[in-house]
């Protein structure tokens, strides 16, 4: 039997009580090992075996864990602890060069992706290849875009999935895949390079895009947290159909039958934050319930709107704040007290739209 939308839940990672007495912030943030002593592995775990027992397949190592501030001790390790948790729908996890430090030349950049992909395979996940920073520090145009990858591609045995992620999410990725670079990385290998997941928050560029993709079997992952509900359902992106999308055809993809059609998958960080209603709507989906879905669903994109608001990489922060109203965990915090960067009002209007999807 296929899979009608297959949803990988980007994961956080939960803090200690007792690093509310650690100094750390976004402006000065602590060192990776620092923030290793502080990770509480147990709850974090147990916040993915949740997801998992919802339908979800996990996104590790992501922006959603805050992997830029990480490092790749605590990520390997997240990456390790994931993959023996066996989850039904599996996980996916961030593929980038933090085990080397400072990358010097495209040479070491691949070599650093690649390393991170054979790990994350070894450990049963399939590796999305994060957004690469040093191509847009070094001025890297659409040829040495498409070098790149294609050599990271030659290496790797694949499904890998490409990930391009937004300035909103990460100031120094403003220019990424110029030109018609991605679609020409898109292009490489669709044997290998299985799917995308774009984190624009551009419906309609995704649509496009979207459908480019299903000529050649790949899939579409939906990051747009902001629209996501009818991205999923299908169609066009500024309506909402009586129905479902047909389903043309199906493909294999790390263990799962799934559906492929004018409609997107997720790999969404709002999912760690509406993971019941968000299951209840994709079971209806399923059924081929579509005014449930939306029932269920619109509310829960209201509640991303929110959260996602700018400045949009601050999103973490309410993901958190509703698992603890939840009492998933016992703090709010993030690494380097990322919590701090909304106010009281955000904070607020947050459980309201919480209450009003069902997510606390």
């Amino acid at each position: 039997m296929s899979v009608a939308r297959l949803a990988y839940a980007a994961a956080r990672v939960v803090m200690l009580d007792g690093y509310a007495d650690v100094p750390h912030t976004l402006e000065r943030p602590g060192a990776a090992n620092e923030i290793a002593r502080w990770i509480d592995w147990d709850t974090t775990a147990a916040q993915r075996d949740r997801l998992g027992a919802l339908g979800f397949g996990v996104a590790e190592a992501m922006d959603t864990a805050q992997r830029f501030f990480l490092g790749w001790e605590s990520a390997s390790r997240l990456i390790r602890m994931t993959g023996d948790l066996r989850l039904e729908r599996g996980f996916c996890a961030g593929a980038g060069t933090d085990h080397l430090g400072a990358v010097e030349s495209a040479d070491e950049l691949v070599d650093g992706v690649a390393h991170q992909c054979a790990f994350i395979a070894e450990h049963g996940g399939v590796p999305v290849i994060l957004p690469m920073p040093w191509l847009t520090r070094s001025g890297a145009d659409e040829d040495a875009y498409v070098d790149v990858y294609s050599r990271i591609v030659e290496r790797v045995d694949g499904p890998v999935i490409v990930h391009w992620l937004g300035a909103m999410f990460l100031p120094a990725l403003e220019g990424y895949f110029p030109g018609r670079s991605f679609r020409r990385v898109m292009a490489l290998d669709p044997a290998k390079v299985r799917g995308a997941k774009l984190s624009l928050l551009d419906a309609r560029l995704e649509v496009e895009l979207r459908r480019e993709l299903l000529e050649r079997d790949q899939i579409l992952f939906t990051g747009d947290d902001l629209h996501f509900a009818r991205l999923i359902l299908g169609s066009d992106a500024d309506t909402e159909p009586a129905r479902a999308p047909a389903t043309r055809r199906t493909t294999r993809f790390a263990g799962n039958e799934v559906a492929l059609g004018d409609f997107s998958h997720a790999l969404l960080g709002v999912l760690d934050g509406i993971a019941r209603p968000a299951s209840e709507a994709l079971a209806a989906l399923e059924r081929g319930d579509v005014g449930a879905y939306l029932a269920r669903m619109l509310p829960c994109e209201a509640l991303g709107r929110h959260l996602f608001a700018p400045p949009t990489q601050h999103y973490k922060a309410g993901l958190a704040h509703l698992a603890h109203a939840a009492g998933l965990q016992t703090n709010a915090m993030l690494v380097n007290h990322e919590e701090r960067a909304r106010d009281p009002a955000h904070y607020a209007r947050a459980d309201e739209l919480a209450r009003a999807c069902g997510a606390v």
